[in-house]
This record gives structure tokens, sequence and C-alpha cells, in this order.
């Protein structure tokens, strides 16, 4: 009998009054209650504890949710432009690069890539032309 009342407690413990108050009344469902509660009591307390962290505005993994994060506080490592990672990759490669070389150099799709050495191109910082050997369009940086 004291385990009936003992289970209705920390039933009632657990905010499940109504659930509580019955196994009370009826020592604890008829002694079904009791089982039921056995095998439910590691779920209830564990749901206890979360709503306690909650109510101390904790995660369920105990970080603060208070605390907020600001963009500038996140820190960016610096990443070298493209236009450097190629000039990088070239002076490599003896002073020519094809597009190709510079997307495994860089990262970044074709279509950036060729922009990219365009755009050198058309400010006269590098010329263009094709391989002897293979044929290939490539990209000669004489100042290198």
């Amino acid at each position: 009998m004291p385990l009936a009342f003992c289970l209705a407690i920390t039933t009632i413990f657990n905010a499940n009054l109504l659930t509580g108050l019955l196994w009370f009344f009826t020592c604890g469902f008829f002694y079904l209650g009791q089982i039921y509660d056995l095998l439910i009591i590691p779920n209830m307390v564990d749901e206890y504890e979360q709503k306690l962290l909650l109510k101390a505005g904790l995660s369920p993994l105990g970080v603060s949710m208070n605390e907020r994060i600001f963009i500038s506080q996140v820190h960016k490592p610096a990443e070298k432009p493209m236009i450097v990672k190629l000039i990088e990759a070239a002076e490599a490669k003896g002073g020519s690069l094809t597009v190709t070389q510079g997307v495994k150099a860089t990262g970044m799709s074709f279509a950036e890539v060729e922009a990219t050495l365009q755009e050198m191109l058309k400010s006269n910082h590098i010329r263009i032309g094709n391989d002897p050997i293979s044929g290939v369009v490539t990209y000669y940086f004489d100042e290198l």
C-alpha cells in the first residue's frame, strides 16, 4: 500500500495532478497504475528536468538561450580574393594558367574563373594564347 501512495505523490509532484489524485484514491489504479508508473518514471523525471532548464533560460543541452550572438562576434577567417589565388596559381605554374587550373586552385566555378581572367585580360594585366602542344587556351602572366 505505501508504494501506491509514493507513486501518487511523485505523479502529483511532476504536475500530473489529476492522474496523481486518481492513483492516490484508487491505490495506484488498482495496482495497475503502479506498474505503469514504474515504467514511465524515468521519462517523467526527464520531462520535469527539461521544464526546469527552460524556466532557467537554458536549452536542453544546458546552454544559455538568453545570450545573443551578433554577427560581429563570429570570426570569419579572411579569405584571399580570387584574383590573388589565380596569380599565386599562375606563379606556381611558371607564369601561365588555364581555366581548369584556375578552377582547381580557387575552388570557384569555370564561369567565375573565366570571367575573372577575362577581366584581367581587358585591363592588360595578362595576355591570352594557346598552348603550343595541346592547343588549350592559356592565360600568360608576363609580370611573374
